[in-house]
C-alpha cells in the first residue's frame, strides 16, 4: 500500500451552531479569535471587506498567524453561505471546508488536496500541514465551546506547541 502524499482530510466536532461555525471561517473578525492574528479579505478591486462580512468566491485573502513571520496569500474559490468553503493555500493546494450538523454538533471536515509530491512538499504541506491544522481545529473547538484560545502569543515562548 502507498501512501497517497496529494491530500489528507481530518474532522473535528463542534458543540455550536452551522451559521456560527460557517462565520468562523468567512469572517475576519471570526476567524481572528481562533486561527490568525489578521485576515485581510479583498475583493476583487483590492478592497478590504468588513470585518463582519462574509466573504464570497473570488475575494482574496492575506493572512498572518501570531509569532511567525508569514503572510500567507490566496483566493477564495468557493463559498455557499451555509456549509461549504474552499480556498487555496500553501501555493496551489486547495482546502476544503465542508460543514454538517450532527445533532447538537457540527461535523467539520477539512480535506487539503492538490499537494505537490515533491520531498520537500511532502514534509512541509503534507506533514506540517496537517500537523497545523490539527492543532487549529482543536482551537476552532476550544474557542467556541469554552471560550479559551489555546494559541501561544507569548514572544518569549515562540515554538512551543500552545
Amino acid at each position: 500500500m502507498t501512501q497517497d502524499w496529494t491530500s489528507f482530510t481530518t474532522k473535528i466536532a463542534v458543540k455550536s451552531t452551522l451559521n456560527t461555525v460557517y462565520n468562523a471561517w468567512t469572517k475576519s473578525s471570526e476567524i481572528e479569535k481562533w486561527f490568525l492574528e489578521t485576515c485581510r479579505y479583498k475583493d476583487t478591486k483590492n478592497n478590504i471587506l468588513d470585518s463582519n462580512e462574509n466573504v464570497t468566491p473570488d475575494f482574496k485573502y492575506e493572512w498572518t498567524w501570531y509569532l511567525f513571520e508569514i503572510l500567507e496569500k490566496g483566493k477564495i474559490t468557493q463559498a455557499n453561505g451555509k456549509d461549504f468553503f474552499q480556498f487555496t493555500f500553501a501555493g496551489d493546494c486547495l482546502v476544503d471546508i465542508q460543514l454538517k450538523e450532527i445533532g447538537e454538533n457540527i461535523l467539520v471536515t477539512l480535506k487539503q488536496h492538490n499537494i505537490p509530491t515533491d520531498e520537500k512538499s511532502k514534509f512541509n504541506i503534507r506533514i506540517g500541514c496537517l500537523q497545523g491544522w490539527t492543532f487549529y481545529l482543536l482551537n476552532l473547538k476550544s474557542f467556541y465551546e469554552t471560550g479559551y484560545d489555546l494559541r501561544n502569543k507569548n514572544p518569549e515562548l515562540k515554538g512551543v506547541n500552545n
